[in-house]
């Protein structure tokens, strides 16, 4: 049985992979293995083990919300009446349905959970709004903050 990957198991050849994917994934093997110094079969060898361990989740697209008119960014506070497993399990399964929820944390102390949202605009929120929190009997508060500007945005991890 393989050990996955932790992150003290992670070499220099690793944290340079990493480090460039998370710049721009979309490189070729070949143009990954210039940048991070390696050849190209031993990049391609190390990226697919990153995978296999799951210290690469996926590789995606960053789309700017503006430019699909999802203009309004949420940060939601949700606390709820039952804060049981199953009860919170279930809460986190209807958010996990909803595409507009892009993030969602369980949080201590405080609030019971945390969503990171993005919808076209006031009405849309409204419309999720209700759907997901009045609508859930178990949703005892909410508190929305809605960003008027976002100074930074940043999907890398120090590695």
């Amino acid at each position: 049985m393989k050990i996955p990957k932790t992150s003290d198991s992670l070499d220099e050849i690793d944290r340079r992979i990493l480090n460039a994917l998370q710049v721009d994934a979309s490189h070729t093997n070949a143009e990954l293995a210039t940048l991070v110094h390696v050849s190209p079969p031993t990049c391609l060898r190390r990226v697919k083990q990153l995978q296999e361990d799951g210290v690469i989740e996926r590789q995606v697209a960053i789309v700017a919300p503006e430019q699909v008119g999802a203009r309004l960014t949420a940060i939601v506070e949700i606390t709820l009446d039952v804060q049981a497993a199953d009860r919170m399990q279930e809460f986190e399964k209807v958010v996990a349905d909803e595409a507009a929820v892009l993030q969602c944390y369980r949080v201590s102390p405080g609030p019971d959970f945390v969503l990171v949202v993005q919808v076209a605009d006031m009405p849309a929120y409204h419309a999720l709004a209700h759907r997901l929190f009045t609508t859930h009997s178990n949703v005892r508060n909410v508190k929305a903050y809605f960003s008027t500007f976002r100074s930074k945005f940043e999907t890398r991890i120090a590695v």
